[in-house]
């Protein structure tokens, strides 16, 4: 089905502003406005999922347009294998990751492909996220998440229901401030949440709302949105400053922030400016703890809604952890259907919900579609993960046994993309896969988690994907009798 990069192209491919010459073959929505678009039954506030209905009815590839942007959609797998291929396509940044721009510039996340700084950086930063390094963040992720549980604890006690994104945020941001840069936000000493928590989220909603309010316009519908949205940096920008320039007079750990400080890089000597320290820390700090807690948030979800199996994964913490009171850095890996909770949450709500992949030269997609270089398309993670031909009629169905052993190794590469892909992939994600897994196996092995009553699921979307109004109560259990070493099941092989 692929077409190589040097393959012949069609006769007549030519420039074209979109970069995709014959993108009338693409199929789009059947009512299109003049001058507005494809906007007929869409939502501002959910320009995800409205893009995943479109795609249900349209095809593993499609297009949308509004005000003038017309954006090509991938989902179907055969065609995001073909993105991933770095030979012929890099990451394109653009959307609202360009609109993040002007607060975390040529940051890991933010950078354009042949600005420098990328690969300075992530040369610099790769060892903070080794073998080594990480068992050195574990005990912090324990104590963070002492925290929670602490206050989880006297909720339950009064039977309260607890707010899951708002403790599941307190919890990835104080951990990825300190493991990452010694800091402590107080999160959970606070009634409401963090000034930064305030000013990212409206940053991330600031880029979202930017997607879809057409360019000309802009200036006059979001200037009170504008002005709210250089406050927010300021207050980054300021919160970020004070965390460095209280490294600057104390000596840390070793850990990231005195990377960013300290190391210059191995073969070329060059070392990270001011102004590219304070965007790799705004960087780490909200894709460091955004997308970990919207993971969580709905893994918590889904085992509330699935008693037997939130009891399996129990069972699992019991047996694999038994009476160990703070497990150790090589037990959480152990925690195999725990983890696979965690992958078919992400697959069914992938918290970065799309990526986008741009052409490096002319080529041809899926043997159809020319594009000339430079022209991009927007791979639909959300889609991607429920493209029938790999997960199935039923792909819309919460199932953990999708990522048993044996039946990852049976589906084709480049289907699981919650990280995004390449060279450019998350690169906390064995961070993030860490710190989730054992947040989850605490909290299992501490609490039964009972929905609210007549709550349905609601998704919002601020660049990133999280549960909205999810609360739920809880009930202590009482503690997990030792699991007498004899009888313990192997946890050594790969499967269950």
């Amino acid at each position: 089905m692929a077409q190589t990069a040097g393959a012949a192209l069609p006769k007549g491919f030519r420039s074209a502003e979109t970069g995709w010459p014959e993108l009338h073959r693409i199929p789009r929505p059947p009512l299109r406005i003049p001058l507005i678009g494809d906007v007929v039954g869409a939502d501002v506030r959910t320009p995800v999922q409205d893009s995943l209905r479109f795609g249900q009815r349209l095809g593993p590839i499609f297009r949308r347009k509004a005000f003038g942007n017309e954006i090509v959609f991938v989902g179907g797998a055969r065609l995001a294998a073909e993105l991933a291929d770095e030979s012929r396509f890099a990451k394109h940044v653009g959307l609202g990751v360009a609109n993040l721009r002007p607060v975390a510039g040529d940051g890991l996340f933010t950078a354009y492909n042949h600005e420098p700084n990328w690969q300075l950086a992530h040369d610099v930063l790769a060892p903070g996220f080794s073998r080594e390094a990480m068992e050195g963040y574990h005990p912090m992720m324990l104590a963070v998440t002492e925290r929670l549980t602490d206050r989880w604890d006297r909720e339950a006690a009064a039977g309260h229901a607890v707010d899951v994104p708002g403790d599941m945020t307190k919890l990835t941001l104080e951990t990825i401030a300190r493991t990452g840069f010694g800091h402590d936000f107080g999160s959970f000493e606070r009634s409401r949440p963090h000034p930064f928590v305030d000013a990212m989220v409206g940053a991330l909603t600031h880029a979202q709302r930017r997607n879809v309010v057409p360019a000309p316009l802009a200036p006059v519908l979001l200037r009170r949105a504008s002005r709210r949205n250089e406050a927010d940096m300021d207050c980054l920008n300021r919160t970020v400053d004070a965390v460095v320039a209280a490294r600057r007079t104390a000596s840390g750990d070793g850990d990231l922030l005195d990377r960013m400080l300290e190391t210059a890089h191995p073969r070329t000597g060059e070392r990270l400016t001011p102004e590219n320290i304070r965007r790799q820390v705004i960087t780490f700090l909200i894709a460091g703890h955004e997308t970990t807690s919207g993971a969580l948030s709905f893994a918590l979800h889904y085992l509330s809604r699935h008693p037997d199996v939130a009891a399996r994964a129990r069972a699992e913490v019991d047996r694999v952890w038994g009476d160990t009171a703070r497990p150790g850095y090589d037990q959480v890996a152990k925690l195999r259907h725990v983890r696979r909770v965690l992958d078919e949450a992400l697959r069914l709500w992938p918290t970065a919900p799309a990526f986008a992949r741009e052409a490096q030269q002319d080529t041809v997609l899926g043997g159809v579609h020319p594009m000339r270089q430079g022209a991009w398309a927007l791979v639909l993670t959300a889609m991607l993960h429920r493209d029938p031909e790999v997960w199935g009629t039923d792909a819309g169905r919460f199932d953990p046994g999708r990522f048993d052993a044996k039946a990852v190794r049976a589906r084709p590469a480049h289907t699981f993309k919650p990280f995004g892909t390449g060279v450019r992939a998350c690169i906390g994600r064995q961070f993030a896969l860490h710190e989730a897994t054992l947040v989850l196996g605490l909290l299992l092995r501490r609490y039964e988690l009972l929905p609210e009553p007549g709550y349905r699921l609601r998704v919002a979307e601020r660049l990133t994907l999280m549960p909205e109004g999810l609360r739920l109560r809880l009930d202590r259990r009482a503690a997990a009798a030792p699991v007498p070493s004899a009888v313990r099941r192997p946890v050594s092989g790969a499967g269950d």
